[in-house]
């Protein structure tokens, strides 16, 4: 093939010479000097004439008894050539430097290289020359190339002239500035022409004061075959890193170290060390600040921060719909599922004469008042730190809601009809009748507050909404995120809303039987949300008195006369059943609402044998968590709050799996107890960035969090093993 190139080549340089002036002889047209050795390297240079060039990639050195290593080139021009593509050539002039890594006192090289004329597109054929050269004296015999650092030592004392350019000092090769922006410090760059900086190179290192970085994100960099380091990554451009700054308290110092070479001679300069004195009043510090950059060499990043991440760097319509489809999945889970029966109990309470219009009318003002709720109560807690939704979370206001579920429920009995004293329906008849605000300003407020006090758990999507609002200060972007996916928990509420309009029954004894399953199922919500602040045991005897009473209303011991009869009969006698087994779980003092018999053996060993349950050691604030994490061993933190249901979800039916307890062998496992949500618990959550409950965190044994394994929410047994394996397998 390259010997049928040559011959192209001739013949295409031929006819040409027929067809146009005289062209330079190839000699003339790339003078090649005599080659030299300076510092252990082989230096050549070409003078190529006006109207020329030469091809990098046609640029060889051999040699049969030298070992040589891989070339370093002076900066050339990227064109589109006609034969090679895109490829790089040298105009005017071009240098070449080859390390020697192994030779004998006398060796021989050959220089290989092609050109073309630009004008005429003529391309000469491939040149080779043979040199001898000579090691100078005080090399030994066979010597091996110094190590980096003398090399690196001697190459920078070499300022002399390159080309007939002098290397600029390194401050001005390399220009370097560190600005704070927010929870984070931009450094940057200003690499000169002719000029890189090494990727591997730049670090960073603390040197005084009180202050916690995060991981130093970097841009992508250029792969290159350098004749110091190899293939490396390097920076022949301006550029900018981000390095967090998750915790300062007080005015510290930080080292930037970084290094860099000349392109053309290949003289690298030695280390060079900036220090950076940062301010605490500089940076608005949170320790969940989240890598977002995309490189390679970046840690994987977890649920959290890629749902962040997404925020920062997608397009808008993309957000509004990732958020969206994250809402209507969130709508299912047991913290909003509450809100279903709350909705249809309003719809249902409205009486016979509902229309499927303003059906729709009552469940868009319940959703919307709580899309509002939770969209302001989220910004609020990304800008500020501090979770709303947790300061409700308190026995008095969890009562007060329940015993308001209570009334309303016996109200569906027929106890009594919730309405004002008669004397005064009178003078506001004629208002009601014309004006219906009064009904919807009281659905806006039960939206209100089921937004506030029935969902208060803290999702992924949630999560990383409330940091990237905090990270940034964009409340506009954020604050739309979640008021979509606000609507997106509300959809399913919205569409059985409506439908109860157009399904339910208009009159009847059908209605007040329906009334009363609905009275049920708010008696239900009301013990749901007892069940936060009082001890399990008396949650579940709630349950076992409603359960009980609902199977003897349904007829369980009566005579059942039609078919209808039969069918609550048997359902009222299984639901009787379920009652007495959760009856006998109370008294053995193992109470399970969902499996009563579960954890009841059947000899008396097995009766007496506690339920197994993780040990975790219980802190309330930073204080308490430091000491343990300094003890050198892997550590699991479990944020819990008794108002959580998510956590109540973890501790039933993840942390009760004999295979999660079984991968957790050997950890220590810490649980921060944030129930009373005290400036303890406050602080404690502000230091990791955590919202609020549920949160579980993994921690070397040197006391790093590995943050790409952070959980948010619920996560079920076999997922939680994964992710415990990939934290602690060795």
């Amino acid at each position: 093939m390259k010997k049928l190139y040559t011959i192209l080549s001739i013949f295409l340089l031929s006819i040409t010479q027929q067809a146009t002036a005289a062209l330079l002889d190839v000699d003339q047209a790339f003078q090649l000097a005599t080659p030299s050795i300076q510092n252990n390297h082989i230096q050549l240079k070409w003078k190529i004439a006006a109207h020329y060039h030469l091809y990098q990639k046609r640029m060889k050195v051999t040699s049969k008894n030298a070992k040589l290593g891989q070339p370093s080139f002076s900066k050339g021009e990227i064109v589109d050539d006609p034969i090679f593509g895109r490829t790089t050539v040298f105009k005017y002039q071009a240098s070449m430097t080859v390390p020697i890594i192994s030779a004998p006192q006398t060796f021989q090289i050959s220089v290989s290289y092609q050109g073309c004329n630009d004008p005429q597109g003529v391309c000469y054929p491939p040149q080779k020359h043979t040199f001898t050269l000579q090691l100078p004296e005080k090399t030994e015999k066979n010597a091996k190339i110094p190590s980096p650092a003398s090399a690196l030592t001697q190459l920078n004392q070499l300022l002399v002239e390159d080309n007939g350019h002098k290397l600029l000092p390194a401050d001005k090769a390399f220009t370097f500035k560190a600005l704070p922006n927010q929870n984070q410090l931009i450094l940057s760059w200003q690499v000169a022409p002719g000029y890189h900086l090494y990727q591997d190179k730049i670090k960073i290192k603390p040197l005084s004061g009180d202050v916690k970085l995060g991981q130093l994100q970097l841009p992508p960099a250029e792969m290159t075959d350098d004749p110091i380091f190899g293939k490396t990554k390097v920076y022949k451009t301006p550029f900018q890193a981000e390095l967090p700054i998750q915790a300062i308290n007080t005015p510290s110092k930080i080292e930037v170290s970084f290094q860099g070479c000349s392109d053309e001679s290949g003289v690298c300069y030695p280390p060079m060390h900036k220090t950076v004195e940062l301010n605490p009043s500089d940076f608005k510090t949170t320790d969940s600040q989240t890598t977002t950059a995309t490189q390679p060499n970046t840690p994987p990043l977890s649920e959290t921060d890629q749902i962040t991440d997404t925020l920062k760097h997608g397009s808008v319509w993309l957000i509004l719909g990732t958020f969206f489809v994250f809402g209507l999945l969130l709508a299912f889970t047991p913290c909003v599922f509450p809100m279903i029966p709350i909705l249809s109990s309003i719809i249902v309470g409205q009486g016979d004469n509902l229309s499927t219009r303003k059906a729709f009318t009552l469940s868009l003002v319940y959703v919307l008042a709580m899309s509002i709720t939770y969209t302001v109560a989220g910004v609020l807690a990304g800008l500020f730190g501090e979770n709303l939704q947790a300061a409700f979370q308190n026995p008095w206001i969890l009562g007060t809601f329940s015993l308001i579920f209570v009334l309303l429920a016996l109200s569906m009995f027929g106890f009594y009809e919730i309405q004002l004293p008669s004397r005064f329906q009178s003078k506001i008849n004629s208002v009601a009748n014309q004006q219906k605000g009064g009904t919807l300003t009281g659905v806006a407020i039960m939206g209100f507050l089921s937004a506030l006090i029935v969902g208060p758990c803290v999702a992924p999507p949630l999560a990383g909404a409330l940091i990237y609002i905090g990270q940034t200060g964009d409340a506009l972007l954020g604050g739309t995120a979640l008021f979509v996916m606000s609507l997106g928990m509300g959809l399913p509420l919205l569409l059985l809303g409506t439908s109860a309009g157009k399904l339910l029954p208009r009159a009847g004894g059908w209605m007040d039987a329906v009334k009363a399953v609905f009275g049920v199922v708010m008696l239900g919500v009301a013990i749901w949300m007892l069940a936060r602040i009082v001890p399990e045991w008396v949650s579940i005897l709630l349950w076992t008195l409603l359960i009980i009473t609902s199977a003897v209303y349904m007829g369980a011991f009566a005579q059942p006369n039609t078919g209808w009869q039969k069918l609550f009969k048997g359902l009222g006698l299984t639901l009787f059943i379920w009652g007495i087994f959760l009856m006998i779980s109370l008294a053995a003092g193992k109470p399970n609402l969902l499996q009563p018999l579960a954890q009841l053996g059947v000899s008396h060993s097995a009766t007496q044998a506690p339920a197994q349950k993780l040990a975790f050691k219980t802190i309330h604030s930073l204080e308490e968590l430091k000491p343990i994490l300094a003890k050198g061993k892997p550590v699991m933190l479990d944020f819990y709050a008794d108002w959580c249901v998510s956590c109540k979800e973890l501790e039933h039916q993840t942390f009760s799996d004999a295979q999660v307890q079984q991968a957790l062998k050997g950890i220590t496992l810490v649980q921060a107890n944030v129930t009373a949500n005290d400036a303890a618990n406050k602080a404690l959550m502000k230091q990791f960035g955590i919202i609020g409950p549920p949160a579980i965190l993994f921690f070397t044994p040197e006391g790093k969090e590995l943050k790409s394994l952070r959980i948010v929410g619920f996560k079920p047994p076999k997922a939680f093993i994964q992710i415990i394996h990939k934290a602690f397998s060795h």
